[in-house]
């Protein structure tokens, strides 16, 4: 459970993101439809958490480090390209823009020159970037819980303090414009932006967990807060339209509207959940840069966020309002892919899933000094590595190192 729960924030982490953190997106993609906006949410937050269990399941089958390898084998050599050099180039693009954004944060509520709040965030990028995925993942993870309890925050003060008269609030929501119409198509285009974002380091996070079936309930459990903190952010902003329409950063203006002090405070949850965002970014498109070579990971990764660095003190957000929708679109065709496959191939996954999670357990008595393990055993753990879809090699390392950890971790505690 520990585990899973792991796996649902960074996760969740990932999809938040600076967009969904500054209400931007929130307002864009769904309030800007007045009530239908709610609905909107709604259905976004099932497409997420449907599609989140099958790429996090899908990674750890594929025990994958990098996005290509995983549409190689889901999709026709064709779409798989168009998908490996979509997800790119999105990557690097959504990259810089993150750290250009930081600058932009800082800068409006500290005053600080955006060129030191974009090199701060580079620096942090960086230095979160030498951890091993595993940490990386965890990092996300720890750092999810503040966006969360700031939106629990925000939408309890506001149903504590909501006006009595609520009927002029969907005319004022349905004059904020949205790249995207009708709700409906909006929604999805949501789903297909936030996940086309987050599919390369979420396959990396499934692929980093030997069972499919704790990474699928990850991803599920992921979606479910996913669909409960958008949701609730909706009708947050939707009930505080008066107050944060027009701005850049609605969940900041809402913020400071109840306390300067909070203000202060949602601005730096803001710079986390921009660290999340740009952290998947870079990190994922290091993995990918490096996939086929002999390159090593870390000097790719340092040189690639030195670049977007460079490249964020051009202003890219007109462009980016534009590519946007772009994105979204390739995403759903993303999703249909990754699900269509999935329902394909579930029999298989169930199969494999079954499998190591057995070979986990004589890998963990085999492991553990105080528990039993025969030559029966051995024979056992030989044939179901022979039999799964991973090389005997790989397989056989990935369960030993997370046995060897997990001993580790109960001794600790102990």
């Amino acid at each position: 459970m520990k585990r899973t729960f792991s796996i649902a924030m960074a996760f969740v982490g990932l999809t938040v993101g600076a967009g969904f953190a500054t209400g931007q997106e929130v307002i864009q993609y769904f309030i800007s439809f007045g009530l239908n906006g709610i609905w909107g949410a709604v259905l976004a937050g099932i497409v997420m958490t449907l599609a989140g269990s099958v790429i996090l399941q899908v990674g750890s089958y594929f025990l994958a480090d990098e996005h290509r390898m995983v549409f190689r084998n889901v999709a026709h050599p064709i779409v798989s390209r168009f998908l490996d050099v979509s997800v790119t180039i999105t990557l690097f693009a959504v990259g810089f823009v993150m750290l250009a954004g930081a600058g932009s944060n800082l800068e409006q509520q500290f005053g600080l020159p955006s060129w030191a709040g974009a090199l701060l965030m580079t620096g942090v990028v960086l230095a979160a970037g030498m951890l091993d995925v595993e940490k990386v993942s965890q990092v996300i993870g720890a750092l999810t819980p503040l966006i969360i309890v700031a939106v629990v925050f925000a939408f309890v003060y506001t149903m504590i303090n909501m006006p009595s008269d609520t009927s002029h609030l969907n005319e004022i929501a349905m004059a904020e414009e949205s790249p995207v119409s009708p709700w409906i198509v909006s929604a999805l285009n949501y789903n297909g932006l936030a996940l086309l974002l987050g599919v390369s380091m979420s396959l990396v996070i499934g692929g980093n967990y030997s069972s499919p079936k704790e990474a699928g309930l990850g991803g599920l459990m992921g979606g479910v807060l996913y669909t409960a903190m958008l949701i609730i952010a909706a009708i947050t902003l939707y009930l505080n339209i008066e107050t944060v329409q027009g701005s850049d950063v609605p969940m900041l203006a809402m913020m400071d509207d109840i306390s300067p002090v909070l203000g202060v405070i949602m601005a730096i949850i803001i710079f986390f959940m921009i660290f999340n965002t740009a952290i998947g970014m870079f990190y994922a498109l290091g993995k990918r840069l490096t996939a086929s070579t002999n390159k090593s990971f870390r000097p790719v990764f340092v040189v690639v966020t030195l670049i977007g660095y460079g490249i964020s003190f051009v202003g890219f957000d007109t462009l980016m309002t534009y590519v946007y929708p772009v994105i979204g679109y390739i995403g759903l065709v993303m999703i249909v892919v990754m699900i269509a496959w999935w329902v394909r191939s579930r029999a298989r996954i169930f199969a494999e899933s079954k499998r190591r999670d057995r070979i986990h357990e004589l890998a963990h008595a085999r492991e553990h000094e105080e528990e039993e393990y025969t030559d029966e055993d051995r024979r056992e753990l030989r044939k179901l590595v022979g039999e799964s879809n991973i090389e005997d090699k790989e397989l056989h390392q990935t369960i030993t190192d997370e046995v060897k950890s997990e001993i580790a971790d109960s001794e600790l505690e102990e």
